[in-house]
């Protein structure tokens, strides 16, 4: 498993986690509960890893909500630390954009 993301999964855990603000205009935007996207973290398949990223290590994730509906949610470590474990955003997959199992991007 990705360490970045197996990392993001202990913090959060742990409780050491933070919502961003875009994050929480996200989730609300989409209906998404924050404790689904908690919860559904502990069973998420990453999509997309970026460990190079300019603002620290991050990544793509693919998760269900307790109807079943796919959401995708971005985590990520602020650059040179170790915590917490950053909801930078989570919202529901358009179609239109992605495979039907919302894994891969269409081209």
């Amino acid at each position: 498993m990705d360490s970045t993301f197996s990392r993001i999964q202990e913090l959060v855990v742990a409780g050491d986690v933070r919502i961003s603000d875009h994050g929480y205009d996200e989730l609300a935007d989409d209906g998404i509960l924050a404790g689904e996207v908690l919860t559904g973290t502990k069973t998420a398949t990453v999509v997309e890893d970026y460990p190079e990223y300019p603002k620290g290590p991050c990544v793509l994730v693919l998760m269900k909500d307790g109807e079943g509906r796919a959401i995708h949610a971005i985590w990520g470590i602020p650059k040179d630390r170790t915590a917490p474990a950053v909801l930078v955003t989570a919202y529901r997959p358009d179609p239109a954009k992605w495979s039907n199992d919302f894994k891969r991007r269409r081209q």
